[in-house]
């Protein structure tokens, strides 16, 4: 699968989402929505208010990763909300089966997240409830924070139990994705990477999204 681009808008300006999102519209594929509660991440971001107005006024589909202690409640709001991908996390669902295809019936992509610590083997058996698997690549809560290396050994994990699977999983990469690392999480299989500050504090989004794009496809390519 060629690389998709996911820009956070956790690194953008606030006051300017819709002015944000527009500048990365005709380059990226989904743009990325950290929904945080200062409960399951020590930060407290926007909630669904805010995703229903981006929805109405963003080109590009809202990929919404859940940082919230209670995913299994709220979920499926996000998803009826218009979201076109809604990622949970392993660590706070207490019914991961359910909330999953809850998501999917509500008419989103359901992705399923794990923190640098959790072990992807853990999440093997779910594989089949999921459209997208994401791996962290730093702790969850803030953006700005440098990639963590050793979450790399997880990524080629992941692929191999996805490839082993047979199924259509994507697997994405969240934290510290940038021009010095992409491309190894690209290596490692990767390839769906969501970039903040790589994005949202270039001179020129749009063009910071295209060469992240091809770092990521060429070194998927062994080039």
């Amino acid at each position: 699968m060629a690389a998709q681009i996911s820009p956070s808008i956790l690194s953008a300006d606030f006051a300017r989402l819709a002015d944000e999102a527009a500048a990365v519209a005709d380059s990226a594929d989904w743009l990325h929505v950290d929904v945080m509660d200062n409960h399951f991440v020590p930060n407290l971001t926007l909630g669904l208010p805010v995703v229903e107005s981006l929805r109405r006024a963003a080109a590009l589909p809202l990929d919404c990763h859940l940082m919230i202690a209670e995913p299994d409640r709220f979920a499926p709001d996000y998803a009826e909300a218009g979201a076109g991908s809604v990622t949970i996390h392993a660590e706070a669902s207490r019914a991961p089966v359910r909330t999953l295809r809850a998501i999917r019936a509500a008419g989103a992509r359901a992705g399923l997240a794990l923190n640098p610590g959790t072990p992807v083997d853990g999440v093997a058996d779910l594989l089949g409830e999921v459209d997208m698997l994401l791996l962290m690549t730093v702790e969850p809560g803030f953006g700005g924070q440098s990639f963590l290396d050793m979450v790399l050994p997880k990524i080629r994990r992941a692929r191999e139990l996805v490839r082993k699977s047979g199924l259509d999983v994507w697997l994405q990469v969240d934290g510290g994705v940038a021009e010095s690392t992409i491309e190894r999480c690209a290596e490692a299989g990767a390839d769906v990477f969501v970039a903040g500050s790589a994005v949202y504090g270039a001179d020129d989004p749009g063009a910071a999204v295209r060469h992240l794009r091809e770092l990521a496809e060429g070194a998927a390519r062994g080039e």
